[in-house]
């Protein structure tokens, strides 16, 4: 029902809910992933040699490499997004004359979700040694691991995941929706159409098996990463002329508070910056 009453109210309501959710969400999230191994500091050592022990043994190098390219790649796609091209449908939403401009500002995503989060959240397994149990999900896992230090932190977690569904689901359905009516023609007939299948495959989904659920959701992510690379592949060239154009521009400011202001026009070669 929340998703719903989220997704009617359009792009507008989408980004003021995820806008308000997200950086929350992640700061409460990291600011108890600092507590954890603030208590642990001196284990921290021992953790970062565990994760590189387990990397470069033998076993790992035997068998690491089909489990990178499968599971990593498909847990990743979920993490971070990175060349599935879904990304770019909400970037295209901001209103900019230098598009390239949210190339760089998308580029910070994938290392916050990974880089920042999801380290955050292995040196918290770790460190606590709770890495070597083998029973239990990735959720159940991190949460036993907050409770080593605050026992009530699997509360806030809980919380947090939640927050983290509902704005995963409520941000898809703006993608879906942008899909949906490139197929079917942009009309509030159509829009509220895909909304209500949407919102009835949210019941769906919560009342299916998770295994069934990730399953086709990594086919179906696969299948949109597939002609997504081999675009940008082809567009490649295009992507670089741009960003060497906004670098040029960027590098050739002048500055201080005299400085003339920068506007960009287009030409029939393209955007061209102008001072």
């Amino acid at each position: 029902m929340l998703v719903a009453v989220v997704i009617l109210g359009g792009i507008t309501s989408i980004v003021k809910v995820t806008e308000k959710i997200v950086p929350l969400m992640c700061g409460i999230y990291l600011l108890g992933a600092l507590v954890v191994l603030g208590a642990n500091l001196g284990n921290l050592p021992e953790a970062f040699a565990a994760i590189f022990e387990g990397a470069f043994s033998g076993t790992a190098v035997a068998g690491g490499v089909v489990g990178a390219m499968i599971q990593g790649i498909r847990r990743a796609a979920f993490s971070n997004e990175a060349g599935i091209g879904s990304a770019a449908i909400a970037h295209s939403t901001v209103k900019t004359s230098i598009p390239v401009t949210e190339g760089f500002v998308a580029s910070l995503e994938p290392f916050i979700d990974t880089v920042v989060v999801c380290t955050m959240t292995a040196l918290v397994i770790v460190v606590t040694g709770n890495y070597s149990a083998a029973d239990g999900d990735g959720i159940a896992l991190t949460s036993d691991s907050f409770a080593t230090v605050m026992s009530w932190f699997p509360i806030i977690l809980s919380v947090a995941v939640v927050l983290f569904a509902f704005s995963t689901m409520i941000s898809w359905s703006y993608y879906g929706l942008k899909a949906w009516t490139y197929l079917f023609g942009r009309s509030k007939t159509t829009e509220l159409v895909y909304k209500m299948i949407f919102c009835a495959f949210v019941v769906i989904g919560s009342a299916m098996n998770l295994a069934a659920v990730t399953d086709f959701s990594d086919a179906m992510i696969f299948a949109m990463a597939f002609p997504n690379m081999i675009g940008l592949y082809f567009l490649a060239p295009v992507v670089k002329r741009e960003m060497n154009r906004f670098l040029d521009m960027v590098n050739n400011k002048p500055q201080g508070p005299d400085a003339p202001s920068m506007r960009v026009v287009r030409d029939e070669a393209g955007v061209k910056p102008m001072v």
